[in-house]
């Protein structure tokens, strides 16, 4: 009766070993035993090889076949799920590219990775490897906290050339023929320590008493895509950080008539004259005091503002002027200043209460008080206080209140553009667009990627760990667009990635290598959502074997330990 069993043959040649599997039946053929190929296994794996071995092996009952039986156990593997995203995402937008084959570039990589799956120190990310198969991910040798520190000042090093080829990979970038445009913000990061060399005291966005701080600077393409980090000293003032987004948009990213849009304290007097030199144009906004100087030179009038969209050319400069009234914001403005009269209302009776229950106490004291809380809400333009009869008073300028109140709501865009280049509904949508890089600051300092704490003190390796950050949120940009229609957020999404392990085959005492299995419904739309397809079996580098009870495993080892000194 023919039997049928698996050949496997190894050869050496050219210092190269070859192994080759084929499907054999052995029969008798007049008294002699003959063998004959059925089908030729090289495009199997080693894992179905030895599946289908063991069931040749036992094929005589199938039915009774367990996995105690024969020895055979399956063993959770390493996270994969987070990776086999992350590494889908960095492939399709470039940066697996930029940042290059290296031992270098994968670290980097690795970094960018770790931040987006569990924010933390190098060491944090280190320990990661722990529990994700980092090595079968991006193929990477041992290393471990000191080795991410040097690597950051390799990315410092390596900025400006991985910033330009992943702007040059972005998908329907202009034509240096059309006009580009650039969106740029400042922020501030307030620091723990002291020690940091790019530390100082600044203006503090982040209302931080007593803490030093780092300038940030953030350049957009005009989806909010970011293009290129740049950390100052903390004291940078917002305008002085232009002219090197200028100078940058210049060298590395202009091609064709180029648009900067930037905030009204970004974009001023100087800034405009920068851009005319380059040959540049602007989008910025102008403040309210400017406002009533233009309606004062009959250049705007207060009436315009009224209409949804209005557009005013100044005939002399030929700059133009894109006004609004937010009704919206015009309500908000009017609530908060009727809370902010109330409470004032509220702690005159109180302390006049105080007076008449405490014949000894000074007016004049209470007054002072009154006058620096006037000056803490910002209301003295049109409130002051005075005593009358051993009281305090509330005086309110209903004049001067109503002329404060005329331009609630309002806002003038200002720019040089000319008409046939963009219309004002285009002006108004792009500098509109400058709430995305406000976004992205959002989600770098308080929001997923939590920049702070910075744990890193020398100016090269601040930039790197800006960087990091910043190509981290490159890949929770994409993620965000392809999970828009969940009901889950970036965050929710990657730990439930992280759940999804490789599955280790044990046949006996030996390793027959790592498995997927199917995901789960809630992970499995998740990479379809994405468009990541499942690979038919997952690489494993191992870098050193370890016994776990009795048995030979292929525990992957990547932390390095370090030198004691």
């Amino acid at each position: 009766m023919p039997s049928m069993h698996i050949d496997s043959a190894s050869s050496t040649r050219n210092g190269k070993t070859y192994t080759r599997h084929l499907l054999r039946e052995t029969y008798r053929k007049n008294g002699k035993v003959c063998h004959r190929t059925l089908l030729n296994l090289k495009n199997c794996s080693e894992e179905e090889i030895a599946a289908m071995k063991l069931a040749l092996k036992h094929k005589g009952k199938l039915s009774s076949l367990t996995e105690a039986s024969f020895g055979l156990e399956m063993r959770q593997g390493l996270s994969i799920g987070a990776l086999l995203m992350l590494t889908h995402l960095a492939k399709s937008i470039g940066l697996t590219r930029a940042l290059g084959n290296t031992q270098a570039g994968k670290l980097a990589l690795f970094q960018v990775f770790a931040r987006v799956i569990d924010q933390g120190s190098r060491l944090s990310a280190v320990r990661l490897c722990k529990s994700h198969d980092v090595a079968g991910a991006l193929g990477l040798s041992a290393f471990n906290e000191e080795d991410l520190y040097r690597n950051l000042d390799w990315l410092a090093a390596q900025q400006d050339k991985i910033e330009d080829a992943l702007y040059h990979s972005l998908p329907g970038r202009e034509s240096a023929n059309q006009n580009e445009l650039f969106l740029y913000d400042v922020s501030s990061s307030y620091l723990e320590g002291k020690a940091n060399e790019l530390a100082a005291f600044g203006y503090n966005r982040d209302q931080k008493q007593g803490k030093r701080q780092i300038v940030l600077g953030l350049l957009c393409n005009r989806t909010g895509t970011p293009v290129s980090i740049q950390v100052f000293n903390g004291n940078t003032h917002d305008g002085k950080t232009f002219k090197d987004q200028a100078d940058k948009v210049a060298s590395r990213f202009g091609g064709g008539s180029v648009t900067l849009v930037g905030d009204g304290g970004m974009i001023k007097g100087p800034q405009i004259e920068e851009l005319k030199e380059s040959g540049f144009h602007y989008i910025t906004s102008i403040g309210k005091k400017q406002i009533r100087s233009l309606i004062a030179g009959g250049i705007l009038q207060l009436s315009l503002f009224d209409n949804e969209l209005c557009e005013v050319v100044d005939t002399e400069t030929k700059v133009r002027y894109i006004l609004r009234r937010n009704p919206q914001r015009m309500e908000e403005i009017r609530e908060v200043r009727e809370s902010k009269l109330a409470s004032l209302a509220a702690w005159v009776d109180t302390y006049n209460q105080y007076l008449e229950e405490h014949p000894k106490a000074k007016a004049e004291t209470y007054l002072a008080k009154l006058a620096a809380k006037i000056e803490k809400l910002k209301l003295t333009s049109f409130v002051s206080g005075k005593i009358q009869e051993g009281r305090i008073s509330l005086e309110v300028d209903q004049e001067a209140q109503s002329l404060c109140a005329q331009l609630d709501g309002c806002y003038a865009i200002k720019t040089d553009l000319k008409v046939e280049a963009a219309s004002k509904e285009d002006i108004h949508a792009r500098y509109k667009a400058l709430s995305k890089v406000e976004y992205a600051f959002r989600t770098f300092k308080t929001g997923h990627l939590e920049l702070r704490p910075v744990y890193v003190r020398k100016e090269q390796r601040t930039r790197g760990h800006a960087l990091v950050v910043m190509l981290a949120y490159r890949l929770v940009q994409e993620l965000e667009q392809y999970w828009q229609n969940m009901d889950l957020t970036v965050a929710e999404g990657i730990r439930m990635l992280s759940q999804y392990c490789s599955t280790e085959l044990w046949v006996g005492d030996k390793s027959q290598g790592y498995q997927l299995i199917t995901p789960n419904a809630e992970i499995a739309a998740l990479l379809k959502a994405a468009g990541v397809s499942m690979p038919k079996r997952w690489p494993v580098k191992n870098t050193g074997n370890t016994k776990e009870t009795g048995r030979v495993s292929t525990k992957t080892t990547l932390i390095k330990s370090r030198k004691k000194t």
